[in-house]
């Protein structure tokens, strides 16, 4: 995973602690043999996020946690590579995901955090019509320690911007 490698000190202050080996190929065959099992149980959706022209990896975006039943809600997940940051490629796959998670999947709900400080997240959330909700103290074990994180959520019907309003 050369993208991953490379980003490696852009992506860790944002993420949990990579195990030793974690920029390699064996995790990456780990990591796509579980969004592969997530998706035959329905519980998750992972995706690669390539260039326009396909040659060239940019990032990745998970949709996991998937509940149906009375829930009908995921967790958003993303991550870009250091050199394609802040260029808007991101902007659109979390549209792309949020279009398949309320199109194709039929959820009610999509969640998503990330850290006070992390403002290009925060940013980018609100950019595509996420709501910020509040503070889930020590939410998830970010870079070996235990962090606070801001929630957001967004729901089907709620505007979203640059995206046709969906009618339900």
């Amino acid at each position: 995973m050369t993208l991953r490698r490379a980003s490696e000190a852009f992506l860790q202050p944002w993420e949990p602690t990579w195990p030793p080996d974690g920029a390699s190929i064996a995790a990456f065959q780990r990591r796509r043999a579980q969004v592969k099992e997530d998706w035959h149980a329905q519980t998750g959706y992972g995706f690669l996020i390539f260039s326009r022209d396909g040659r060239e990896m940019l990032g990745g975006i998970t949709l996991s946690n998937v509940r149906q039943g009375v829930a009908r809600t995921g967790s958003l997940g993303y991550w870009v590579g250091a050199a394609s940051a802040r260029h808007g490629y991101m902007t659109e796959a979390v549209r792309c995901v949020l279009d398949y998670s309320f199109g194709v999947l039929q959820l009610h709900r999509v969640e998503a955090a990330c850290l006070p400080a992390n403002e290009a997240s925060r940013g980018l959330l609100l950019k595509c019509g996420f709501r910020e909700e509040g503070l889930a103290r020590e939410y998830l074990k970010i870079n070996g320690r235990w962090c606070d994180h801001v929630t957001f959520g967004i729901l089907h019907g709620d505007p979203r911007p640059g995206v046709a309003s969906l009618q339900t």
